[in-house]
């Protein structure tokens, strides 16, 4: 049983807006490792000489967020630097782009029924007009006025719906040199399509870019991976299917190679976190020969969704009729549990929406998941730290979001996992977790909290480094 920990936050950057991505980096000419800051609005902050500073500013480019309320999902998503960033100044950037909006895939919100079959197989058919926006994966490099410019467009990515597009959404791998990319399922709820299990979809993925190679220009809004242009998908390989919607991937290093680390937020039961070691890429081209032929090639790892919900089943939550404080949960795909049952990845841990247990907080959604090396808090040493939106306690005002960590096991069994606990005094505002993010070394952590869920409340967020 892990105990619980006690923190300090020590406030980096106050009044920004929403934090989406937190990582370091060295300019170009540098000597400093520095804390970057992506917001969900299209901003990129970076702390320099005890200050804040403009690295770079697309706001232009980015969507019109929250139209529909305040809160959304869209927006500047994914910041990652070239492993050489301090010799070529080259980045990568993912966000939703300006002047896209569609009308979305489905005229209303969507809720399986299970004694309805034709609610379990809709399919997306007219993609060209029924869609929410476009996402974009971009190649930036700083030039030498010092100023960045975007080289080339690497994928364009047609959505179904506002949300699940990923957060955090780019990560190079330290093993393959390559940059990852984690896709949402393409957002509703239960993935209406089931994009995140078809093997031709782009949505729900975990995809490997070799930017080595040449990308053609004029990229067609694509989402699948057999309308990709041929350069383009040799490019690419996918490493694993049935993602819902993950904060981002992690890196650990053991030994001589590297445990990888994959949220996956959950509908209504639980938030889960995966890692493997050992994974089989498998090529696009392939993956489009294998589909023209019929045939499944084997060795995609599968989080299971939509039929699994982390060690679950998918449910469907309604209230009983005769107790309002009871639920009642219906297996929303049968047929889909029992066909991903045996080759599903289990979850490493995972923490749930409804938790009667004492010393654990009830979540709502996952929304950072990175290791921790240092010695500076011994009791975090060698931990998987993670964060969660908000608490899921409805006696809990103001809202807070929940810290946890769990430790690495290798015989197969669900980890425990334990709470920290900040000591900082956010007084009377919410205090969303945004996300999570590391430096280098990750023997630094990162917290992003925003007083806001709505993206249209500007200038709530502050980013704080996590310390003893």
């Amino acid at each position: 049983m892990l105990k619980n920990v006690n923190v300090g936050l020590r406030p980096l950057v106050e009044n920004i807006n929403l934090p989406t991505v937190l990582k370091t980096a060295i300019l170009p000419g540098d000597t400093v490792e520095r804390l970057f800051i992506a917001t969900q609005v299209g901003e990129i902050f970076y702390i320099g000489n005890d200050e804040v500073q403009l690295f770079l500013d697309i706001r232009s480019r980015i969507i019109n967020l929250g139209a529909s309320g305040g809160y959304d999902e869209r927006g500047l998503l994914g910041l990652a630097f070239h492993p050489q960033f301090y010799y070529n100044g080259v980045f990568y950037l993912h966000y939703s782009v300006a002047g896209t909006q569609g009308p979305g895939a489905l005229p209303n919100s969507f809720t399986p029924d299970p004694c309805e079959p034709s609610t379990l197989n809709l399919r997306w058919e007219d993609r060209n007009n029924q869609y929410d926006h476009i996402d974009t994966v971009e190649e930036w490099m700083i030039q030498t006025n010092g100023h960045p410019k975007k080289r080339r467009t690497l994928l364009h990515l047609r959505r179904p719906f506002f949300n699940h597009n990923g957060f955090n959404s780019l990560n190079f791998s330290p093993e393959s040199g390559k940059l990852v990319l984690t896709t949402g399922d393409g957002g509703s709820g239960f993935d209406p399509f089931n994009l995140s299990q078809d093997n031709m979809e782009i949505a729900g993925k975990i995809i490997e870019m070799d930017v080595t190679k040449t990308f053609t220009n004029d990229l067609p809004a694509v989402t699948r991976f057999d309308e990709l242009p041929g350069p383009i998908q040799e490019a690419l390989t996918v490493v694993a299917k049935g993602v819902r919607n993950a904060p981002g991937i992690s890196f650990q290093r053991y030994d001589n190679q590297y445990i990888k680390y994959v949220g996956n937020v959950g509908q209504d039961l639980v938030e889960s976190i995966f890692s493997y070691v050992s994974y089989q890429p498998i090529p696009v081209k392939q993956l489009v020969e294998s589909y023209s032929t019929k045939s499944d090639p084997m060795g995609l790892i599968n989080f299971g969704w939509r039929g699994w919900e982390g060690a679950f089943p998918t449910a469907i939550l309604e209230e009983c009729p005769g107790n309002s404080s009871l639920d009642k949960k219906t297996m929303a795909f049968y047929k889909e549990a029992l066909k991903y049952s045996e080759n599903r990845l289990p979850p490493l841990t995972s923490y749930y929406h409804q938790d009667p247990r004492p010393d654990k907080f009830e979540g709502t959604a996952l929304t950072g998941v990175q290791p921790y090396m240092s010695n500076t808090i011994p009791d975090l040493t060698g931990s998987l730290v993670f964060t969660d939106l908000a608490r899921n306690k409805q006696t809990e005002s103001p809202v807070r979001g929940g810290l946890a960590y769990t430790k690495i096991r290798f015989d197969g069994k669900l980890s425990d996992w334990g709470v920290i606990e900040p000591t900082y005094d956010f007084g009377s505002q919410p205090a969303y977790y945004m996300g999570l993010g590391t430096n280098f070394a990750q023997t630094n952590l990162y917290l992003g909290v925003y007083n806001s869920m709505k993206v249209t409340d500007l200038n709530q967020g502050t980013v704080f480094e996590i310390v003893p």
